[in-house]
């Protein structure tokens, strides 16, 4: 790892502050789609450069591939990847109907009859398997609310409109509102997809039963001091430092912003616990643990370290948006 002398820090935070550790570590970790996301969102740095770095990871057919999604290696788009590149766009509010053209062309060669996105195959990015610009593979496998939801989310939010985003609207209504022994990353999807719908009421109704099946399946941790209740990197034999296992969630991880439907679920209280939670989870290298994507095999350490930096950006995101000091 480089000396920490030759970092070139920026002086505005204290030295020993939240947001200077986590630059400390941005700056000697991340790839540079990551550094000049962290320039932009945290140091006034222009959005062009943030779509100059994603530009490298976008293939011919629309999609984006090349480890955009760090746990998922090998060059050809898959719907994974083309939901990080939208959520980039949108961070730096460049997701607008031009640069959507091109990715719903690929959303469109992917999804299935009823418009869904497929869940994670990770084999599939593999040119062996599965080339650049292929979409066959993805079609033969049903649809997920996991893959679908929050692409669809970001295009509503951008008011992006396209016709297959009609189909895949409808997939998520229906799937949104059958759900009732859901899996926690099922809910967060949910919840990108209608904090975002065009119809609001009907999004706040479905939002209010959701909630009610978080609390009473049990899918959120609102007792951070309860056995085994805060997340740590695991330090198993064989474990990779720095990632979160299993799939424990709190009230911050439904609830990213304080505008979004799901805070609504959670008391002051739980939230504040909640948000206390996320900063006590940043480690002494400055970042945050990442957590494992759904579906995705253990990461590998080149995969993690990719991953760290977008959780550590994830998570200052989401402090400054309730308002925590990161000094």
């Amino acid at each position: 790892m480089a000396d920490i002398a030759a970092v070139p820090l920026t002086p505005t935070s204290p030295p020993h502050g939240t947001l200077a550790r986590a630059e400390r570590f941005v700056w000697l970790t991340a790839r540079v789609l990551e550094q000049r996301l962290f320039a932009h969102h945290f140091r006034d740095g222009a959005a062009g450069p943030v779509e100059t770095a994603l530009e490298a990871y976008r293939n011919a057919d629309g999609g984006y591939g090349h480890a955009l999604e760090p746990a998922l290696r090998g060059p050809a788009s898959l719907p994974a990847h083309t939901a990080r590149a939208l959520h980039v766009l949108d961070s730096v509010a460049r997701c607008d109907a031009r640069r959507a053209e091109d990715v719903c062309r690929y959303l469109t060669s992917v999804s299935t009859t009823e418009g869904a996105l497929t869940a994670i195959r990770p084999e599939a990015a593999l040119p062996a398997v599965r080339p650049a610009g292929s979409g066959d593979a993805a079609v033969r496998l049903p649809g997920a609310l996991s893959a679908t939801a929050p692409v669809v989310g970001l295009l509503h939010r951008n008011e992006v409109w396209h016709p297959w985003l009609f189909r895949a609207t409808d997939f998520c209504w229906q799937a949104v509102e059958s759900l009732d022994a859901a899996r926690p990353g099922d809910v967060v999807a949910a919840v990108l997809f209608l904090d975002h719908a065009p119809d609001r009421a009907r999004a706040e109704a479905a939002a209010e039963r959701l909630g009610h099946v978080v609390r009473r399946e049990r899918l959120v941790v609102l007792d951070p001091d309860a056995p085994g209740a805060r997340p740590a990197a695991s330090t198993a034999p064989g474990s990779v430092p720095g990632h979160t296992p299993g799939d424990r969630r709190f009230p911050h991880d439904y609830a990213r912003t304080p505008d979004s439907l799901a805070r609504a679920w959670f008391t002051d209280a739980e939230t504040e616990r909640s948000l206390d939670v996320l900063a006590a989870g940043q480690q002494a290298d400055g970042g945050w643990p990442a957590r494992r994507l759904p579906g995705a095999p253990e990461p590998a350490p080149a995969a993690l370290l990719e991953a760290r930096p977008i959780a550590t950006i994830e998570a200052l995101r989401t402090l400054a948006a309730y308002g925590r000091s990161l000094a």
